[in-house]
């Protein structure tokens, strides 16, 4: 049985290849990313297309496949809001999806990128290669004692309120379903409201959806305290990229972290150093010495990527042979 891989890089071709031995699927890969454009490209008689993040899953997409035979959509990401689900249900294709891979791996990142925009570890490392040792503008803050406001607790936000914790911060969250164990652990749930007005941190690990878009907005920036540190590894469209401008111009945001973009589907995952970017509010973000961006990098882990070969695959020989399946992993 065939997979068509869309959006696929050397190092999907090295996992999914190794993980594919108990299997023996056969597996074609594409570079480029799934939409209008390409569509058409798929082979008639295609059982399964296998896609990513910034592949576009439209009425119009679902319904080409479907003539050409696609019987089921597996997302080798948890996220989905790329996806017409209600176009794919009433064609007959299954969608599954990978709901958790190392969610330690994304956590671990949005770490990462607080720290490096906090001790700016990226600005010593440049400086002390040009011989040059002095220590001003390097000034940081200790992380101990701040409080860390973590915007939804499933697996990626629980692990990273651990590690905060164990930075000895104050952590509090926001999420619709508190999570029982962190909060025998510490953590404090709070409204959202309040959890924007109370934290030094803010780090977003809520899906992106229609309730949730821009929840980031010219209006709860203003409930922040001024000098807010804001980290971004979930998705971009939880930023509304005008107004945090605004509030790096007006010192409203210290520092700014994000490993996702809304337009990062032009942008993310290609080589474009010889390039000229249009792209003006991604050139304006990079332009500023508080702002830290990183090409959607944060589940870029040994542990992560076999899993989400090892999940994607089995979902796959799971729903092909009609065999159960775990409720996270199907989305249609």
């Amino acid at each position: 049985m065939k997979i068509l891989f869309f959006s696929a890089k050397p190092y999907d071709k090295h996992f999914f290849i190794r993980e594919n031995e108990p299997y023996g699927f056969e597996l074609e890969f594409l570079e480029t990313h799934l939409g209008p454009h390409i569509v058409n490209a798929v082979d008639e008689g295609t059982p399964v297309v296998c896609t990513f993040v910034n592949d576009k899953l439209s009425e119009e997409v679902i319904g080409i496949l479907a003539a050409k035979g696609v019987k089921v959509l597996a997302l080798r990401c948890a996220g989905f809001n790329n996806v017409n689900l209600e176009a794919a249900r009433k064609h007959g294709i299954r969608v599954c999806r990978v709901p958790a891979y190392s969610p330690e791996a994304v956590a671990e990142h949005a770490v990462a990128m607080l720290l490096t925009l906090n001790r700016k570890t990226h600005k010593a490392y440049n400086r002390v290669r040009e011989q040059n040792f002095s220590l001003n503008g390097l000034l940081g803050f200790n992380l101990h004692g701040r409080t860390v406001g973590v915007i939804g607790t499933g697996k990626i936000g629980k692990a990273f309120c651990r590690i905060m914790a164990g930075f000895g911060c104050r952590v509090i969250a926001a999420d619709p379903f508190p999570d029982a164990a962190l909060q025998a652990a510490g953590v404090e749930y709070l409204q959202l409201a309040d959890v924007l007005a109370t934290s030094d941190i803010i780090s977003l690990h809520c899906p992106l959806s229609p309730e949730s878009q821009y929840l980031i907005n010219r209006d709860s920036l203003a409930l922040m305290k001024k000098g807010v540190t804001i980290i971004n590894t979930s998705r971009g469209g939880l930023l509304h990229t005008a107004d945090v401008i605004e509030s790096l111009k007006s010192g409203q945001i210290a520092y700014l972290g994000i490993d996702v973009y809304e337009q990062e589907d032009k942008l993310f995952f290609k080589d474009l150093s010889g390039s000229i970017i249009a792209d003006d509010a991604i050139q304006r973000l990079m332009s500023f010495p508080n702002v830290l961006v990183t090409g959607h990098q944060a589940f870029f882990t040994e542990e992560a990527l076999q899993q989400i070969a090892q999940i994607t695959l089995r979902s796959v020989d799971q729903l092909c042979n009609g065999k159960p399946l775990n409720e996270e992993v199907i989305l249609v």
